[in-house]
């Protein structure tokens, strides 16, 4: 039975499903399906190839995969394209106007933590991890601390600059920095957000820091999650 849902749920045809002007339900029509919103958040860094796409969202099907790739490529969100020699693999990339709804993502993101459905202890992958700190920064504290921190995560590195009361995150390795952390998604929470004491080599499933302790702490005290509605 769930393979014969799946199936059909592919090779469905997309539909228009609301009769509405307004922008809202037009956007839903776009990336309302379950998976879509979170392939974006995969692609927002980057391109990304499909089997690092589905890497990152646990429970998707290559099917399903597919089938939400094609549609977010129909509409003009997402396109294909293969990297040159030596790579000469396909990626899966966000077009310029579908980046443009990467400030929407950290906003939803933002609002739906409040809830107290939310589970913090959940899968997270880097992608995720790197919006989080985008969406829960505090501006006014990030404006006094110009800092570039470099993320090692398990087989994927990020770069993130704090500027200008925001954070801006590059995917891929930072040539110098003044802080850098190791670990994975579940150790950067106990750290930034858990606010677990800081270990160099990450004690108590923390992240490991290399840099000024200070510094790093100062970084960490940047990000907040928000209080839970009740």
């Amino acid at each position: 039975m769930k393979l014969e849902k799946i199936t059909a749920e592919v090779s469905a045809p997309r539909e228009r499903r609301y009769d509405d002007a307004c922008g809202t339900a037009l956007a839903l029509e776009f990336i309302g399906e379950r998976w879509s919103l979170l392939i974006m958040r995969e692609l927002v860094f980057g391109a990304r190839r499909f089997g690092e796409i589905r890497a990152n969202l646990p429970g998707i099907s290559a099917n399903v995969l597919t089938q939400r790739l094609e549609s977010l490529e129909e509409v003009g969100i997402l396109l294909r394209y293969r990297l040159p020699s030596p790579a000469n693999v396909q990626v899966y990339d966000l077009t310029d106007w579908g980046r443009e709804a990467a400030p929407l993502m950290r906003d939803l993101g933002r609002w739906a933590a409040r809830s107290p459905r939310h589970d913090r202890s959940l899968f997270m992958s880097a992608a995720s991890a790197m919006m989080s700190l985008q969406a829960l920064i505090d501006p006014k504290r990030a404006a006094e601390l110009p800092v570039s921190v470099a993320f090692h995560f398990p087989g994927e590195d990020f770069g993130a600059t704090v500027t200008g009361g925001g954070i801006l995150v590059r995917r891929g390795a930072m040539e110098a920095s003044d802080l850098a952390f190791t670990g994975d998604t579940m150790a950067m929470r106990r750290t930034i957000y858990g606010k677990a004491p800081l270990a160099r080599d990450g004690a108590g499933g923390t992240l490991a820091f290399a840099g000024e302790a200070a510094l790093a702490q100062s970084f960490v005290d940047l990000f907040a999650l928000p209080a839970r509605d009740a």
